[in-house]
Protein backbone atom coordinates (compact mmCIF):
# COMPACT_ATOMS: atom_id res chain seq x y z
CA UNK A 1 0.00 0.00 0.00
CA UNK A 2 3.37 2.06 0.08
CA UNK A 3 5.49 3.72 -2.17
CA UNK A 4 3.41 3.87 -5.26
CA UNK A 5 3.16 8.05 -5.33
CA UNK A 6 6.02 9.45 -6.80
CA UNK A 7 7.31 12.25 -8.98
CA UNK A 8 7.50 12.13 -13.02
CA UNK A 9 11.16 12.32 -12.84
CA UNK A 10 12.42 13.49 -15.74
CA UNK A 11 9.88 16.31 -15.80
CA UNK A 12 11.12 17.18 -11.82
CA UNK A 13 12.51 20.61 -12.05
CA UNK A 14 15.91 20.67 -9.57
CA UNK A 15 13.95 23.13 -7.56
CA UNK A 16 11.17 20.80 -6.79
CA UNK A 17 13.52 18.07 -6.16
CA UNK A 18 15.25 19.93 -3.37
CA UNK A 19 11.85 21.03 -1.91
CA UNK A 20 11.07 17.19 -1.55
CA UNK A 21 13.92 15.92 -0.64
CA UNK A 22 13.66 19.06 2.58
CA UNK A 23 10.03 17.67 3.14
CA UNK A 24 11.07 14.05 3.33
CA UNK A 25 13.22 15.19 5.90
CA UNK A 26 10.89 17.57 7.58
CA UNK A 27 8.28 14.92 8.10
CA UNK A 28 11.38 12.68 9.44
CA UNK A 29 12.08 15.18 12.22
CA UNK A 30 7.74 15.73 12.53
CA UNK A 31 7.68 11.34 13.27
CA UNK A 32 10.41 11.57 15.96
CA UNK A 33 9.19 14.36 17.53
CA UNK A 34 5.33 12.34 17.84
CA UNK A 35 6.50 9.13 17.97
CA UNK A 36 10.20 8.51 19.08
CA UNK A 37 13.35 7.97 17.14
CA UNK A 38 12.50 4.49 15.86
CA UNK A 39 9.48 5.35 14.22
CA UNK A 40 11.47 6.85 11.73
CA UNK A 41 12.30 3.11 10.10
CA UNK A 42 8.94 3.63 8.75
CA UNK A 43 9.42 6.91 6.58
CA UNK A 44 7.26 7.03 3.21
CA UNK A 45 7.60 8.99 0.32
CA UNK A 46 3.82 8.67 0.05
CA UNK A 47 3.32 10.73 3.85
CA UNK A 48 6.09 13.38 2.24
CA UNK A 49 4.00 14.24 -0.88
CA UNK A 50 0.86 14.69 1.18
CA UNK A 51 2.82 17.09 3.75
CA UNK A 52 3.72 19.02 0.46
CA UNK A 53 0.54 19.28 -0.74
CA UNK A 54 -1.54 19.92 2.37
CA UNK A 55 1.04 22.63 3.34
CA UNK A 56 0.59 24.28 0.08
CA UNK A 57 -3.58 24.20 0.46
CA UNK A 58 -3.13 25.46 3.65
CA UNK A 59 -0.62 28.70 3.09
CA UNK A 60 1.68 26.85 5.79
CA UNK A 61 4.98 28.02 4.78
CA UNK A 62 8.02 26.06 6.13
CA UNK A 63 11.32 27.27 6.93
CA UNK A 64 14.06 25.04 5.17
CA UNK A 65 17.92 25.39 6.45
CA UNK A 66 20.96 23.18 6.55
CA UNK A 67 21.17 20.91 9.06
CA UNK A 68 22.02 17.44 11.11
CA UNK A 69 20.59 14.04 11.31
CA UNK A 70 21.36 10.63 12.09
CA UNK A 71 21.43 9.70 8.87
CA UNK A 72 23.16 13.12 7.56
CA UNK A 73 25.68 12.85 10.53
CA UNK A 74 28.51 14.00 8.39
CA UNK A 75 27.17 16.43 5.29
CA UNK A 76 24.73 19.07 6.01
CA UNK A 77 21.56 18.97 3.95
CA UNK A 78 18.77 21.42 3.14
CA UNK A 79 15.85 20.25 5.70
CA UNK A 80 12.53 21.58 6.25
CA UNK A 81 11.80 22.32 10.01
CA UNK A 82 8.96 20.44 11.95
CA UNK A 83 5.52 22.48 12.35
CA UNK A 84 2.35 20.97 14.09
CA UNK A 85 1.41 19.43 10.82
CA UNK A 86 4.54 17.75 10.23
CA UNK A 87 4.21 16.54 13.89
CA UNK A 88 0.89 15.60 12.66
CA UNK A 89 2.03 13.70 9.04
CA UNK A 90 5.02 11.86 11.53
CA UNK A 91 1.93 10.03 13.85
CA UNK A 92 -0.19 9.34 10.48
CA UNK A 93 2.68 7.57 9.15
CA UNK A 94 3.34 5.65 11.93
CA UNK A 95 -0.28 4.87 12.25
CA UNK A 96 -0.38 3.66 8.65
CA UNK A 97 2.52 1.53 9.00
CA UNK A 98 1.50 0.06 12.48
CA UNK A 99 -1.68 -1.16 11.03
CA UNK A 100 0.03 -2.33 7.63
CA UNK A 101 2.60 -4.28 9.32
CA UNK A 102 -0.53 -5.79 11.56
CA UNK A 103 -2.62 -6.56 8.65
CA UNK A 104 0.41 -8.30 7.35
CA UNK A 105 0.69 -10.74 10.62
CA UNK A 106 -3.00 -11.58 9.88
CA UNK A 107 -3.16 -12.52 6.50
CA UNK A 108 0.32 -14.81 7.45
CA UNK A 109 3.33 -12.74 6.40
CA UNK A 110 5.91 -12.06 8.19
CA UNK A 111 6.17 -8.78 10.26
CA UNK A 112 6.07 -9.74 13.50
CA UNK A 113 9.23 -8.68 14.46
CA UNK A 114 9.01 -5.26 12.25
CA UNK A 115 6.09 -4.47 14.06
CA UNK A 116 8.04 -4.09 17.41
CA UNK A 117 9.66 -1.12 16.42
CA UNK A 118 5.95 0.83 15.57
CA UNK A 119 4.08 -0.52 19.12
CA UNK A 120 5.65 2.54 21.42
CA UNK A 121 5.42 4.91 18.28
CA UNK A 122 1.96 4.21 17.87
CA UNK A 123 0.80 4.41 21.71
CA UNK A 124 2.25 7.80 21.27
CA UNK A 125 0.71 8.71 18.11
CA UNK A 126 -2.88 7.44 19.42
CA UNK A 127 -2.29 9.48 22.46
CA UNK A 128 -1.55 12.45 21.01
CA UNK A 129 -3.55 12.20 17.75
CA UNK A 130 -6.61 10.42 18.84
CA UNK A 131 -8.67 11.88 15.70
CA UNK A 132 -6.43 10.63 13.53
CA UNK A 133 -5.80 7.34 14.69
CA UNK A 134 -9.84 6.76 15.27
CA UNK A 135 -9.87 7.71 11.55
CA UNK A 136 -7.10 5.12 10.78
CA UNK A 137 -9.10 2.18 12.50
CA UNK A 138 -12.20 2.29 11.96
CA UNK A 139 -11.59 3.01 8.25
CA UNK A 140 -9.44 0.27 8.19
CA UNK A 141 -11.56 -1.94 9.63
CA UNK A 142 -14.59 -1.18 7.50
CA UNK A 143 -11.92 -1.91 4.32
CA UNK A 144 -11.50 -5.57 6.45
CA UNK A 145 -15.24 -6.17 6.64
CA UNK A 146 -14.99 -5.56 2.90
CA UNK A 147 -11.97 -7.80 2.17
CA UNK A 148 -13.53 -10.35 4.51
CA UNK A 149 -17.34 -10.24 2.30
CA UNK A 150 -15.22 -10.75 -0.43
CA UNK A 151 -16.59 -7.68 -2.83
CA UNK A 152 -16.27 -7.88 -6.28
CA UNK A 153 -16.37 -4.53 -7.16
CA UNK A 154 -12.98 -2.55 -7.42
CA UNK A 155 -15.27 0.52 -6.55
CA UNK A 156 -16.69 -0.45 -3.79
CA UNK A 157 -13.55 -2.42 -2.02
CA UNK A 158 -11.68 0.94 -2.26
CA UNK A 159 -14.37 3.09 -0.88
CA UNK A 160 -13.20 2.54 2.59
CA UNK A 161 -9.34 3.25 1.71
CA UNK A 162 -10.67 6.34 -0.32
CA UNK A 163 -13.24 7.68 2.99
CA UNK A 164 -10.16 7.38 5.03
CA UNK A 165 -7.65 9.83 2.82
CA UNK A 166 -10.88 12.11 2.38
CA UNK A 167 -11.30 12.74 6.08
CA UNK A 168 -7.94 12.52 7.14
CA UNK A 169 -7.96 15.52 4.38
CA UNK A 170 -10.34 17.28 6.45
CA UNK A 171 -9.09 16.92 9.65
CA UNK A 172 -5.64 18.04 8.76
CA UNK A 173 -6.59 20.72 6.57
CA UNK A 174 -9.00 21.91 9.10
CA UNK A 175 -11.12 25.33 8.59
CA UNK A 176 -9.27 25.31 5.01
CA UNK A 177 -10.76 21.61 3.49
CA UNK A 178 -13.24 22.53 0.95
CA UNK A 179 -15.70 19.91 -1.22
CA UNK A 180 -12.51 19.49 -3.77
CA UNK A 181 -9.67 19.17 -1.20
CA UNK A 182 -11.70 16.28 -0.12
CA UNK A 183 -13.04 14.82 -3.26
CA UNK A 184 -9.14 15.53 -4.45
CA UNK A 185 -7.95 13.22 -1.54
CA UNK A 186 -10.57 10.17 -2.04
CA UNK A 187 -9.83 9.64 -5.35
CA UNK A 188 -6.13 9.94 -4.07
CA UNK A 189 -7.12 7.19 -1.62
CA UNK A 190 -9.43 5.20 -4.39
CA UNK A 191 -5.84 5.51 -6.65
CA UNK A 192 -3.58 3.78 -3.92
CA UNK A 193 -6.34 0.91 -3.12
CA UNK A 194 -6.61 -0.02 -6.58
CA UNK A 195 -3.02 0.06 -7.98
CA UNK A 196 -1.64 -1.77 -4.83
CA UNK A 197 -4.77 -4.68 -5.80
CA UNK A 198 -3.22 -4.50 -9.57
CA UNK A 199 0.23 -4.72 -8.27
CA UNK A 200 -0.60 -7.78 -6.05
CA UNK A 201 -2.78 -9.13 -8.17
CA UNK A 202 0.06 -12.40 -9.79
CA UNK A 203 0.77 -12.97 -5.38
CA UNK A 204 -2.75 -12.27 -4.22
CA UNK A 205 -3.46 -15.02 -7.07
CA UNK A 206 -0.97 -17.40 -5.82
CA UNK A 207 -1.70 -17.16 -2.36
CA UNK A 208 -5.68 -17.47 -2.70
CA UNK A 209 -6.07 -13.84 -1.20
CA UNK A 210 -8.39 -11.44 -1.42
CA UNK A 211 -7.87 -9.35 -4.47
CA UNK A 212 -11.11 -7.34 -5.62
CA UNK A 213 -9.47 -7.43 -9.50
CA UNK A 214 -9.05 -11.00 -8.94
CA UNK A 215 -12.72 -11.28 -8.47
CA UNK A 216 -13.62 -8.91 -11.17
CA UNK A 217 -11.42 -9.87 -14.10
CA UNK A 218 -10.39 -13.55 -13.02
CA UNK A 219 -7.75 -14.94 -15.09
CA UNK A 220 -4.27 -17.28 -14.37
CA UNK A 221 -2.35 -14.00 -14.47
CA UNK A 222 -2.16 -10.42 -14.46
CA UNK A 223 -0.96 -10.57 -18.04
CA UNK A 224 -4.01 -12.64 -19.03
CA UNK A 225 -6.02 -10.66 -17.29
CA UNK A 226 -5.02 -7.15 -18.97
CA UNK A 227 -5.10 -8.97 -22.55
CA UNK A 228 -8.41 -9.42 -21.99
CA UNK A 229 -9.50 -7.04 -19.53
CA UNK A 230 -7.65 -4.12 -19.96
CA UNK A 231 -9.30 -1.53 -21.02
CA UNK A 232 -12.03 -2.09 -18.29
CA UNK A 233 -8.93 -1.52 -16.09
CA UNK A 234 -7.85 1.48 -17.74
CA UNK A 235 -10.96 2.96 -17.54
CA UNK A 236 -10.68 2.49 -14.08
CA UNK A 237 -7.92 4.81 -13.83
CA UNK A 238 -8.33 6.81 -16.12
CA UNK A 239 -12.08 7.86 -14.29
CA UNK A 240 -9.66 8.94 -11.78
CA UNK A 241 -7.55 10.44 -12.89
CA UNK A 242 -10.09 13.14 -14.33
CA UNK A 243 -11.06 13.66 -10.68
CA UNK A 244 -7.85 14.28 -9.88
CA UNK A 245 -7.78 16.72 -12.81
CA UNK A 246 -10.93 18.33 -12.06
CA UNK A 247 -10.64 18.54 -8.28
CA UNK A 248 -7.11 20.24 -8.62
CA UNK A 249 -7.97 22.77 -10.56
CA UNK A 250 -10.82 24.19 -8.31
CA UNK A 251 -8.53 24.12 -5.30
CA UNK A 252 -6.46 27.21 -4.52
CA UNK A 253 -2.43 26.81 -4.03
CA UNK A 254 -1.03 29.55 -1.54
CA UNK A 255 2.49 28.56 -2.92
CA UNK A 256 4.24 27.27 -6.05
CA UNK A 257 2.30 23.85 -7.30
CA UNK A 258 4.82 22.58 -10.18
CA UNK A 259 6.16 19.92 -7.47
CA UNK A 260 1.89 18.90 -6.42
CA UNK A 261 1.42 18.98 -10.07
CA UNK A 262 4.33 16.86 -11.36
CA UNK A 263 3.26 13.75 -8.85
CA UNK A 264 -0.57 14.08 -9.62
CA UNK A 265 -0.64 14.85 -13.42
CA UNK A 266 2.02 12.53 -14.37
CA UNK A 267 3.71 11.22 -11.48
CA UNK A 268 0.22 8.80 -11.08
CA UNK A 269 -0.47 7.92 -14.61
CA UNK A 270 3.28 6.96 -15.17
CA UNK A 271 3.32 4.68 -11.90
CA UNK A 272 0.44 3.10 -13.32
CA UNK A 273 1.56 2.26 -16.36
CA UNK A 274 4.37 1.00 -15.21
CA UNK A 275 2.53 -1.79 -13.04
CA UNK A 276 0.39 -2.50 -15.79
CA UNK A 277 3.25 -3.36 -18.04
CA UNK A 278 5.05 -5.02 -15.35
CA UNK A 279 5.13 -8.43 -16.45
CA UNK A 280 3.04 -7.87 -19.10
CA UNK A 281 5.37 -8.95 -21.20
CA UNK A 282 8.54 -10.91 -22.49
CA UNK A 283 12.21 -9.89 -22.62
CA UNK A 284 12.06 -5.92 -23.85
CA UNK A 285 8.89 -4.10 -24.36
CA UNK A 286 8.65 -1.73 -26.77
CA UNK A 287 8.00 2.06 -25.45
CA UNK A 288 3.82 2.64 -24.80
CA UNK A 289 2.80 6.01 -26.72
CA UNK A 290 1.63 7.90 -23.01
CA UNK A 291 -0.80 10.99 -22.72
CA UNK A 292 0.83 13.69 -21.20
CA UNK A 293 -0.76 15.59 -19.14
CA UNK A 294 0.01 18.88 -18.04
CA UNK A 295 -1.06 21.45 -15.16
CA UNK A 296 -4.35 23.12 -16.79
CA UNK A 297 -5.60 19.69 -17.27
CA UNK A 298 -5.11 19.46 -21.67
CA UNK A 299 -2.78 16.24 -22.72
CA UNK A 300 -0.23 16.42 -25.44
CA UNK A 301 1.50 13.66 -27.19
Amino acid sequence: MFGYIRPDTPYLYIKDQTLYRAMYCGVCKGISASCGQMARMGLTYDVTFFSVLLHNIAGQDVKIEKSHCLTHCIRSRLMAEPDELSRQLGALNTMLVYYKLTDDIEDGDKGRGKRLWFVRGHARAAEKYPRLEQIVRENLARQSEAEKAKTDSPDRAADATATMMAELSDELLGEKATPATRNLFYAIGKWIYLIDALDDYDKDKKKGAYNPLLLAYPAESKRDMLRKNGEEVEYLFHALFFDIRENLSKIKFRFNRDLSDNILLRGLPAETERVMRAGTCKGKCAPAARAETDADGTKSK
